[in-house]
Parts: C-alpha cells; sequence; structure tokens
C-alpha cells in the first residue's frame, strides 16, 4: 500500500472514561500525556498505534485515522482538486508534521510524516 493508514484517534469528552473503556474492553495500555488531554495507545502485534484525546472546549467527540505521506501538502492539494478540502494546514510539531482534510462527504481524514 503506497500510503498506509498508520495512526487512528478517538476523541471526545472524558478522556479517563476512554481510557477506561478501551482498556477494559480490548486491553488497550496507554500512555497518558496530561499536559496535552491526550494519552497514546500502544501498539501491539500488528496493529496501528493510536491515541486517546480529551475534545477542545467540551466539543463533540470524533474518530479520525492518519495516513502516512512524504508529502501532505502534495496530498492537501489533490484533495482539493478532487473537491475536498483542507481542514488543518500541514502543521510541524517537534516529531511529526500533520494535516487534515474532509472528503467530498465531510469525512476527517489526516495525514501524517515522520511517523
Amino acid at each position: 500500500m503506497a500510503n498506509p493508514v498508520v495512526h487512528f484517534e478517538v476523541v471526545g469528552k472524558d478522556l479517563a472514561g476512554l481510557q477506561s473503556f478501551y482498556g477494559e474492553l480490548f486491553g488497550w495500555k496507554t500512555e497518558a500525556i496530561p499536559e496535552m488531554g491526550y494519552a497514546m495507545v500502544e501498539k501491539e502485534g500488528e496493529g496501528i498505534a493510536g491515541g486517546l484525546g480529551r475534545s477542545q472546549d467540551g466539543g463533540p467527540g470524533y474518530v479520525t485515522f492518519y495516513v502516512s505521506t512524504d508529502d501532505p501538502q502534495a496530498i492537501l492539494d489533490k484533495v482539493e482538486s478532487l473537491g475536498g478540502k483542507t481542514v488543518m494546514p500541514v502543521t510541524e510539531l517537534p516529531q511529526v508534521t500533520l494535516a487534515m482534510f474532509a472528503d467530498p462527504e465531510g469525512h476527517v481524514i489526516g495525514l501524517v510524516k515522520g511517523m
């Protein structure tokens, strides 16, 4: 697969509740990053890594996945040409570069470089 799915996120109002729910349901082990309101889900076996997060300002939760790419801007440009739109422009963080887009039906997908 040219651009594999490499990360997922489940975001909601109650981070501790999400950690407890998915920990008990699937046995997921998490490592909290309190200053970010986030917890990394440890990758086990052939699965992909993921994260659980607290929604901004108590807003609605969401689930998304992130696709690996060497050139997030090129993908965003192609998204726009195919009828989608950029939700979050290319954003460089210390460990990864992220971007997000919505497909023509509004589904939000993440892009990640460096993961």
